[in-house]
């Protein structure tokens, strides 16, 4: 008997290696890193750094490692970190913060993903000794619980020039950001031009099993594979899956617009459905948000209802539910996943049912 088909749109993450990829691992050069001899680590660890413009990089087992190692390495303990509100550093990454650091986050709220550089300068502490001492601004670019969103290169530069002004490090989470340079049509080098560090994924998107690298300058890099260390994020012959990340640089990153139109046509498809707000003007590149709008519904509820149906949805609110494009879908996949989630909110809404009221 045939399994049914499921349609996968929880997240990007969700992706599996390519064929290339999969040849690569196997014939990798492996040493052992923590030596610093694995020489495709090395070679990754370059191309990375190359790509966005920095000295160094770092390679790490996952984005959460790369973000809390980067803090670690610009911070020590009772510093504060001006972070928004709503960035996966603080929201998403189990107080790693306050317990890896011991840093305390100053939050401020964004506009959609979207920081204001006066609100960042106004967060910035006067040297005082009644306060902790700003030590490190973190952006955040695609930002994810805003959906994907971009942030312009003008604004990543007056953000910079911010912390330039107050003489603090940038570290910018990344794990999207070639998302993001597609999107707005720029190298990704040019989006962290004046960051002091930067972490992106490769797990992503980008379809890589494993991984996530840092970069920046020699001697903060030196300082955060200290921090890779205590985080034991310190491989031996990593190689083995380094090499799928080279193989994802150098191909993947160019096929990202595939993702965006997709997510595009799936908002087209999804206008007007019964019980569903959206945004059209927000969906800049991988992510779709859906907003439920029916009294008596939840967003979990018509998640478990989309499973059912074969569509796989992630519910990252209440009343909210998240969409996600990847390689590992087709348009055709995204036509029929639309169809399906139609269907669902159609019944959903329908007097007459009320299975998935609460």
């Amino acid at each position: 008997m045939t399994e049914a088909r499921q349609f996968d749109l929880r997240s990007d993450t969700v992706t599996v290696p390519t064929s290339k990829m999969w040849s690569a691992m196997t014939g990798a050069k492996l040493g052992d890193d923590v030596y610093g001899e694995d020489p495709t680590v090395t070679e990754l660890e370059s191309l990375g750094a190359s790509m966005l413009g920095k000295e160094c990089g770092l390679f790490l087992p996952s984005g959460t490692m790369g973000n809390q190692a980067s803090v670690m390495a610009h911070t020590s303990r009772g510093d504060e970190v001006i972070v928004d509100a709503d960035s996966h550093i603080f929201y998403y990454e189990a107080g790693g913060l306050a317990l890896l650091s011991g840093v305390q986050p100053r939050t401020i709220s964004s506009d959609g993903g979207i920081m204001d550089p006066d609100r960042v300068r106004a967060a910035v502490r006067p040297d005082n000794l009644h306060c902790p001492r700003t030590a490190l601004l973190c952006l955040e670019n695609t930002h994810n619980r805003a959906g994907g969103r971009v942030v312009p290169v003008a604004v990543m530069d007056a953000l910079m020039e911010v912390a330039l002004d107050a003489g603090i490090p940038v570290h910018v989470d990344g794990a999207r950001i070639f998302n993001a340079a597609t999107a707005l049509g720029v190298p990704a080098a040019r989006l962290v031009e004046k960051a002091d560090s930067v972490m992106f994924c490769l797990s992503k998107g980008l379809s890589a099993p494993i991984g996530s690298v840092v970069v920046g300058s020699e001697e903060f890099i030196a300082r955060a594979r200290r921090s890779r260390k205590v985080l034991g994020g310190g491989m031996r012959q990593a190689g083995v899956i380094a090499a799928a990340g080279i193989v994802a640089l150098e191909e993947m990153t160019g096929r990202l617009e595939e993702d965006h139109k997709m997510a595009s046509r799936l908002v087209e498809e999804l206008a007007g459905t019964p019980g569903i707000a959206l945004d059209p003007g927000t969906v800049e590149t991988n992510m779709v948000m859906l907003h439920i709008e029916h009294a008596g519904l939840t967003a979990q509820g018509v998640v478990d209802a989309l499973r059912r149906k074969g569509v796989l949805a992630h519910a990252p609110g209440p009343s909210t539910i998240r969409l996600v494009t990847h390689k590992d879908l087709s348009m055709e996949d995204v036509l029929q996943a639309a169809r399906l989630i139609r269907e669902v909110m159609t019944e959903s809404c329908d007097p007459g049912r009320s299975s998935l009221r609460r």
